[in-house]
């Protein structure tokens, strides 16, 4: 009897071990599943939200750039638009030609890398118009004038800013130029790596060509706005 009563409690013992580690392990890849998935809608999430692949609203900012354009005496044929909310590898650098009513300038553009109190990654944009932040400013800029540079095709366009945003991008020596090392296509899902720019907007080689035979013949100013 006594044998009988042992063995039975070593069965139950068994069989309690056995559901415990059942219970264990469901919770275990239960925890783990929910884990995972967050993780996954973090990471799909901001690849839509955060990094855009394309620019489906440039006819729209192209509208609303035009009405400015009108109204202060710009050069209406053409604008430079940067959406900073497109993905570093894709194209977010684009100018608009009113007469032909599309992009014909498509190309990549470096955002400035910021400091320690500013600090920007690949992936996400910190914005300020703090001297010495080393960032990128957000709103609209009057191109101004043609001058030497010591960066890719060495030359270089002032820029000035229009809004409070912006406001210190000259004194803060923010220009359109070039830089050798950056590429003249897209490389998406690669970024474009930090340091390139220290709050200029930087433009491969090729596309500050075209850009300088575009702007250098213009009598009237180019309204280049930068948005995210």
């Amino acid at each position: 009897m006594k044998n009988k009563n042992l063995l039975l409690l070593a069965l139950f013992l068994c069989l309690f071990l056995v559901s415990s580690l059942a219970l264990y392990h469901k919770n275990m890849y239960k925890d783990a599943y929910a884990y995972l998935k967050v993780k996954l809608f973090k990471s799909i999430n901001k690849d839509i939200v955060h990094l855009k692949l394309k620019p489906d609203n440039l006819a729209d900012k192209s509208k609303e750039a035009y009405q400015f354009i009108q109204n202060n005496g710009y050069d209406t044929t053409h604008a430079i638009l940067i959406d900073f909310s497109i993905h570093s590898g894709k194209n977010r650098f684009y100018v608009w030609d009113y007469n032909e009513n599309k992009a014909i300038i498509k190309g990549l553009v470096a955002h400035g890398y910021g400091n320690e109190n500013f600090r920007s990654t690949q992936e996400k944009i910190v914005f300020s118009n703090v001297p010495n932040s080393y960032t990128s400013s957000l709103g609209k800029y009057k191109i101004g004038v043609r001058a030497p540079s010591q960066w890719g095709t060495k030359i270089h366009y002032k820029m000035h800013g229009l809004e409070k945003t912006n406001n210190k991008a000259f004194s803060r020596i923010i220009v359109l130029h070039s830089y050798s090392q950056m590429p003249d296509h897209e490389i998406y899902p690669e970024h474009i790596p930090l340091g390139y720019s220290q709050g200029c907007p930087v433009i491969d080689n090729k596309t500050m060509e075209k850009m300088d035979s575009l702007l250098k013949n213009k009598t009237k100013p180019v309204l280049l706005w930068i948005y995210n």
